[in-house]
């Protein structure tokens, strides 16, 4: 229910504009958050890569309402891409996007979201990388794998999330679990009604383990989005059955959320790429890490109720 309310939440302009008005909540947003300017971003990432661990860099920003917004939004991702290229960073850093920020519920949004992150993936395989399209709303997949399926004719390495707690994710996984594929597996942090996702934990994980198997057994290459010890373990023992070596798959974890493991897994030989967020439109996204676990919600209320 807690999670719920949070979700909801996400979406309240009103309480968008009070967290964002309390000095406090900056304390918590940088655990989460690796600044509002892609400098801060690129400082972040420096110490990430040194210490073995590659990034997915996200521009913060969601649901534009004008074309001009969308276009701001892609020219971020093209600035970001300018810097990655000049760092010379492009084997161990891509970029995720979400297509709401380059316009896709707008008036002829899929057209429009399709022309900027055409936009975006030019400039990724300029700098050596690529690009993943993040999962939303349910009522944006068809969308998504739409864009998705785009791209990878002209850029094959193009990679795109799927959200296990979507009835249609199995489909889904079978459909992409082909070579050259690169499919993030996430639970999934959208509200969404029992028509169309599972609303059970324990159901969410097995479809989880379901769509992950998929995933191994097919020739693609799965990025495994999951802080969660067993889902970290079950995608260990589903390589080994599926004849999987270390380097044909990876982890993916947000940033701020168990370093320690992230450290450990890339000690023992395992892929890890750290999912960092940075930019000033960060409501949305740390109302979803809120939601996702009650440590980040106890750490957060800690931080509001504390004079230190």
């Amino acid at each position: 229910m807690l999670g719920t309310a949070l979700l909801s939440a996400s979406r309240s302009p009103r309480l968008r504009r009070l967290v964002v008005s309390t000095p406090v909540t900056r304390r918590v947003v940088d655990r989460f958050v690796a600044g509002g300017r892609l400098a801060d971003a690129l400082a972040v990432t420096d110490r990430l890569v040194a210490a073995g661990l590659t990034v997915t860099l996200d521009h913060l920003g969601e649901d534009v309402s004008t074309a001009a917004e969308a276009t701001a939004s892609r020219d971020a991702y093209l600035r970001a891409l300018e810097a990655i290229a000049a760092a010379g960073l492009g084997g161990a850093v891509e970029v995720s996007v979400k297509l709401s920020s380059f316009g896709q519920s707008l008036p002829g949004g899929h057209d429009l979201a399709l022309s900027n992150v055409e936009d975006v993936a030019a400039a990724a395989a300029a700098a050596g990388t690529t690009v993943t399209l993040d999962m939303e709303s349910s009522g944006t997949v068809d969308s998504t794998l739409a864009v998705h399926a785009s791209l990878r004719a002209r850029y094959p390495d193009t990679g795109v999330v799927l959200q296990s707690y979507l009835h249609r994710t199995p489909d889904d996984a079978r459909a992409l679990a082909h070579h050259g594929s690169r499919v993030r597996l996430v639970k999934g942090a959208y509200r969404e009604p029992a028509s169309v996702a599972l609303q059970d934990k324990r159901q969410v994980d097995l479809a989880f383990e379901r769509c992950l198997r998929i995933l191994m057994n097919g020739a693609g290459y799965p990025m495994v989005g999951s802080h969660d010890p067993r889902m970290i373990a079950y995608a260990q023992r589903a390589a080994a059955e599926a004849g999987r070596g270390a380097d044909s798959f990876e982890y993916q974890m947000l940033y701020g959320v168990r370093p320690a493991e992230q450290r450990r897994l890339v000690a023992a030989g395992y892929r890890v790429r750290v999912y960092l967020p940075y930019g000033t439109d960060w409501y949305g996204y740390f109302m979803r890490r809120l939601a996702e676990r009650p440590a980040n919600l106890l750490f957060f209320t800690r931080a509001l109720t504390s004079r230190a």
